[in-house]
């Protein structure tokens, strides 16, 4: 089998080239160049094509790799919304992603943005850069004795949850499909309430829920409005969770805090992209960078060296699964 990666970097080329000798059979070969209608093409004489979630995987890209006879795609990622299905399900294209990988990286990352962005540890770092050594500006609030609220209690989730019980904070939970068992098994979930109850209660807010039609957007000015005034508020999920200019006018409110974004509705357009050398103008991105009690980072809550290997194993898994007729990772096939 063939296999051609799409997007990649340094860090992709050692994590996938340290797994592959566990895979006989199986040939990668690598580009820089992101998959999309007009880089397609590229896959010609390959078996299946790998790409992440900056990728263009829609009906345009996946009719070109159906016409080259590509019959799988392997998302390195949990997220498969740049993926038309229903397309590549038409196509008879198999999808599989990775479920799963070091769900605590991305909580850590979490929490490490919550601290940051609260105790403004990014401007004091600066400031003692440059000989200053003020105080102004940089107070922030204790965790201690105070009430986090989980939206979406999965495997990050989890492992968010036992990080603020750790902190000896109040813990909320709120899930279509509650985890009863970190209720009353690890007691790291002190109850799950409805999002109204999450938002008027919690002084720290983290977003770990799907993306669909109905969670688009579900930060917005009428739940804003709901929560306490300076809260904290996380998104490690999926950009589009959070309503930017929303967010922006919470901010300028004082209704919010701080914010720590791993995630944005623009990340497309910069994700692992190197745009120093360029004005942003008047984009949403640069608005939000402006504000002293706001921290971004450019999508990289998995990135540890751990995640990066289980990354490689499920997704070489999946190839050799596929090309031998066998089970897929559990959870990672998409279509």
């Amino acid at each position: 089998m063939r296999i051609l990666f799409y997007g990649t970097a340094s860090y992709d080329r050692e994590s996938f080239e340290k797994e592959l000798p566990a895979y006989p059979g199986i040939t990668i070969e690598f580009t820089e160049t992101n998959l999309s209608p007009l880089t397609a093409t590229l896959a010609r004489g390959y078996d299946a094509v790998c790409a992440f979630v900056n990728a263009n995987v829609g009906a345009m890209t996946l009719e070109v790799l159906a016409g080259l006879d590509v019959k799988l795609v392997l998302m390195r990622c949990a997220g498969y919304d740049a993926v038309n299905v229903g397309m590549a399900k038409s196509l008879g294209i198999t999808v599989t992603r990775v479920p799963a990988y070091s769900p605590e990286a991305i909580a850590e990352h979490a929490m490490a943005l919550a601290m940051t962005a609260n105790r403004r540890i990014h401007k004091g770092y600066i400031r003692v850069r440059e000989n200053n050594f003020s105080l102004g500006g940089l107070v922030g609030e204790t965790l201690y004795g105070k009430t986090a609220g989980i939206i979406g209690t999965g495997r990050i989730g989890a492992a968010l949850c036992r990080i603020c019980k750790g902190f000896g904070m109040t813990v909320l939970g709120s899930d279509l499909y509650p985890n009863m068992k970190l209720v009353e098994d690890e007691h790291v979930i002190d109850e799950y309430v409805d999002y109204d109850e999450l938002f008027a209660r919690a002084d720290l807010i983290s977003l770990h829920a799907f993306l669909n039609k109905d969670s688009y957007h579900m930060i917005n000015d009428e739940s804003i409005a709901k929560m306490k005034d300076g809260v904290i508020l996380v998104n490690t999920g999926r950009g589009g969770l959070v309503d930017s200019n929303a967010l922006i006018r919470g901010i300028r409110s004082g209704k919010i805090g701080a914010v720590g974004l791993d995630v944005y509705e623009e990340e497309n357009d910069n994700v692992y992209q190197d745009r120093g050398d360029q004005i942003l103008g008047t984009s949403i991105t640069a608005r939000l960078c402006s504000f002293p009690n706001v921290v971004m980072t450019s999508h990289q809550a998995f990135f540890t060296r751990e995640a990066l290997s289980q990354i490689a194993r499920c997704t070489l898994d999946n190839a050799l699964a596929f090309e031998q007729g066998g089970e897929f990772v559990q959870g990672s096939q998409v279509c």
